[in-house]
């Protein structure tokens, strides 16, 4: 991705996410999961508030992911925190993608607001997340999503992989100040395990998937293309790798035949849940604009604040369209 990109999301619309969603703390709310707040949601805030060019809310969210969720001895956010519980962390292990998304956001803004604490924070994460995070398995490197519970000394079908959890725009960024992992040969692997993760007749990826020989459902997960991997799309677009045959494979797999995203069962292709938010639908319409330049219908273009997941996915569909594909709006 370019650098500054902040302005790309416009004044309106984050204010409108805001005060949907971001507390007076900076704590950023997912009203579908109980109201808990988690690293990804974080990440995302901060990311977001970055691309708004906001530098107080991007400070105040900071200051809540700093405070409440950074307190793991590895340099990682603990994942999970409810504001119903005491203590409010219900679960102390770490989500690399939000650990990713934490990282790339105080990288983006640290660069361009000249904010030298920014990018320490971000360097501390990037190490732990390569430390803990980053495996090396049958000769390439793997993201396991946290630091416990998906390795293969943790499961019998481990090491366990989810492909939306690779943020492939954060790795080039990564790489230029990190040079412990290989943070592009873990990209290179992410694009060639989703060539290869082709499950079921809609030949798509499932969420969870044992890496443990062939890519497979892993056990204990629903075996579906489901709300992780639906982003796996705009993950590839906003880092400009615009590989037609598996963009064209993931958009035609996840749309029914009246154009809808769903949700699927990766064994007979049924589906298990239709989605009609503009937050989801953007993404293989996006995905039409960018190879075959049909823009982007109008329902889309415009943002309206619905549940935080589809409300996030839409503000960053926005701003990559708006610096990278204006043709597209």
């Amino acid at each position: 991705m370019a650098q500054n990109l902040s302005g790309t999301v416009k004044p309106a619309d984050w204010a409108a996410y805001k005060s949907r969603f971001i507390d007076a703390g900076g704590r950023v709310i997912d009203d579908a999961n109980g109201n808990i707040s988690h690293s990804e949601g974080q990440g995302y805030g901060l990311l977001l508030a970055y691309l708004a060019n906001s530098k107080a809310d991007f400070d105040l969210i900071w200051s809540f992911t700093k405070t409440e969720l950074l307190l793991r001895d590895d340099g990682l956010a603990m994942w999970k925190w409810d504001p119903s519980a005491k203590p409010h962390i219900t679960d102390s292990n770490n989500a690399s993608d939000g650990d990713i998304l934490i990282a790339y956001a105080l990288l983006l803004a640290g660069g361009e607001w000249e904010r030298n604490d920014f990018i320490n924070a971000a360097k501390t994460i990037i190490g732990g997340i390569g430390k803990s995070n980053v495996v090396k398995w049958q000769d390439r490197l793997l993201l396991l999503p946290g630091a416990k519970g998906f390795s293969e000394s943790d499961r019998t079908d481990g090491p366990i992989i989810n492909l939306s959890y690779w943020v492939f725009e954060a790795f080039p960024k990564f790489a230029s100040i990190d040079k412990t992992t290989d943070w592009m040969q873990l990209s290179m692997t992410g694009v060639g395990l989703l060539n290869k993760a082709s499950a079921g007749p809609r030949s798509l990826p499932t969420d969870w998937m044992s890496a443990k020989t062939q890519l497979k459902p892993a056990k204990g997960f629903p075996a579906e293309f489901g709300y992780n991997a639906l982003r796996i799309p705009l993950y590839l677009m906003r880092a400009r790798i615009y590989d037609r045959e598996l963009l064209t494979r993931l958009r035609k797999g996840m749309t029914s035949e009246s154009g809808q995203v769903v949700i699927t069962d990766s064994d007979s292709g049924n589906v298990k849940e239709t989605l009609s938010d503009a937050g989801y639908a953007i993404i293989p319409a996006l995905v039409a604009c960018v190879l075959d330049k049909v823009k982007l219908p109008e329902a889309v273009r415009s943002f309206e604040p619905s549940l935080y997941y589809p409300s996030t996915l839409h503000l960053l569909s926005l701003s990559f369209a708006n610096s990278q594909h204006p043709e597209c709006l």
